[in-house]
C-alpha cells in the first residue's frame, strides 16, 4: 500500500528520457567485478560470464613501415575496447527431410520389397509449423514479456513471417495442454512435499466462456514455496472461491499455510495457518484512507496500528541487510530479540481498542 507520488506520472513514451543521466559514467569490466566481490551473494549474471567475441585490427603487411626511417614495425602492446553485442530473434525455415530406403535386387527378384525408414524427431504439433524453439518464443514473449498476440502477430509479420494471433493461441494451448502439464504436475507433486507454503487468490473476469457470462467473478488461486528452498509457484484457475478448492489441490500437505484472513483456509487438515501481515496491516491502511478529509490522520487509530506494523516491517528489512545468508534459526533469534517487544505491545494495544471501535 505504500504510494510513491512520481508513479502517478507514467513514463511511457518519454521514459528514455526521464531516466536518462549523462552523468552517469559507463560500467567497465573492472568496476562491475569490484562491485560485484564487495556485494556477495548478488545472483546477477556477470559480465565475465557471457560468451566473448574477439576481434583484432592489425596492420597489412604493407602498411608495417616506420614513418620515419622506412624500417619494418613490430607489435608492441594492445588496446581492448569492449561492448555489449545483442543479436535479435532470427527466423528460418528448417526443412526435416526423411530418408526411405529399400532394396534393388527384392525390387526386381523378390515377392516383396522391405521398407526402411530412418528415424526422425516427432513433431512438436503434427500438423504444423511450430517448432519447440517457436512455441517457447511465443509463450516468453506474451507471459514474461507481456507481449500480447497480436503486436507478435505483427512482429513475425516484420520477419517475414505470416502467422495470425490465432494460430499463436493454439500453439499455445497446445504447448500448455501436453507438454507445460506434465512439468505442472511434477512441480505439484514437489510443492507438496515442502513443510512450508504460501497461498493466496484474487478475482480475474474470463470472456467468453462457455456457460457463463463475461461479466461473471472468477478466482486464480496461487501456491508457492517458502524462501529456503528453490521456489516452486503455481496457479489454478477456479470459478469460484470456495474451500473446496485448496482443499483438493493441497491434498496430502502437512505443515504451515501462510495466507490471509480469509475462513475458508480454515477447512484444512493437518495445515498450520500462518497469518499474513501484509494483510493485517492492509485493513488499517484501508482505514485510513476511509478517513474524512478534515480528521487528523496522523493521530487517528489507523495510522497507529499501521505505525506497529511499520516497526515490524522495519525489523525485517533490517535481518535482510545484517544477515543477508542467515538461517530460520538466525532470523528467529532476532526476532525474538527485537520483534517480540513490539507484538507484546501491539497485542496490549490492540485489546485496548477493540472495545472502541465497530467490529468490522
Amino acid at each position: 500500500e505504500k504510494t510513491n507520488p512520481d508513479q502517478l506520472e507514467l513514463p511511457l513514451f518519454n521514459e528514455a528520457e526521464i531516466t536518462a543521466d549523462a552523468k552517469v559514467e559507463e560500467p567497465t569490466l573492472e568496476t562491475i567485478t569490484y562491485k560485484r566481490k564487495k556485494s556477495v551473494g548478488q545472483r546477477d549474471a556477470k559480465l565475465e560470464n557471457l560468451p566473448t567475441e574477439t576481434i583484432h585490427y592489425r596492420l597489412a603487411e604493407e602498411e608495417q613501415v616506420c614513418l620515419c626511417c622506412g624500417g619494418t614495425v613490430h607489435e608492441m602492446s594492445t588496446e581492448i575496447r569492449r561492448e555489449i553485442k545483442i543479436i535479435p530473434a532470427q527466423v528460418k525455415v528448417v526443412e526435416h527431410v526423411q530418408h526411405i530406403y529399400s532394396c534393388r535386387q527384392c525390387e526386381r527378384e523378390g515377392i516383396e520389397t522391405p521398407i526402411v525408414t530412418a528415424k526422425m524427431p516427432t513433431p512438436i504439433y503434427p500438423k504444423s509449423l511450430a517448432s519447440a524453439s517457436a512455441m517457447a518464443y511465443i509463450m516468453n514473449q506474451k507471459y514474461v514479456e507481456g507481449m500480447p498476440l497480436y503486436r507478435q502477430e505483427k512482429q513475425l509479420e516484420r520477419f517475414g513471417v505470416y502467422l495470425s494471433r490465432q494460430t499463436l493461441a493454439n500453439w499455445m494451448i497446445y504447448g500448455a495442454t501436453n507438454w507445460l502439464s506434465i512439468l505442472y504436475k511434477r512441480m505439484h507433486e514437489l510443492l507438496l512435499e515442502n513443510d512450508i507454503l504460501h497461498a493466496d487468490e484474487t478475482t480475474l473476469q474470463v470472456l467468453a466462456e462457455p456457460g457463463r457470462k463475461a461479466d461473471s467473478k472468477s478466482y486464480m488461486w496461487m501456491y508457492r514455496t517458502g524462501r529456503d528452498v528453490p521456489p516452486i509457484i503455481l496457479y489454478d484457475y477456479q470459478t469460484t472461491r470456495h474451500s473446496k478448492h485448496p482443499k483438493a489441490f493441497l491434498k496430502g500437505f502437512k505443515g504451515y499455510l501462510h495466507v490471509d484472513g480469509y475462513a475458508g483456509y480454515h477447512e484444512l487438515k493437518d495445515v498450520e495457518l500462518v497469518g499474513c501481515w501484509a494483510h493485517a496491516r492492509r485493513k488499517f491502511d484501508e482505514a485510513l484512507k476511509a478517513l474524512p478529509a478534515n480528521v487528523d490522520k496522523t493521530s487517528s487509530t489507523a495510522a497507529e496500528g499501521i505505525q506497529f506494523c511499520n516497526q515490524l516491517f522495519q525489523i525485517e528489512r533490517q535481518i535482510s541487510e545484517k544477515f543477508e545468508n542467515c538461517t530460520p534459526e538466525q532470523r528467529k533469534e532476532y526476532r525474538l530479540e527485537h520483534s517480540k517487544p513490539v507484538l507484546d505491545a501491539f497485542l496490549a494495544w490492540l485489546k485496548t481498542k477493540r472495545p472502541q471501535v465497530p467490529p468490522k
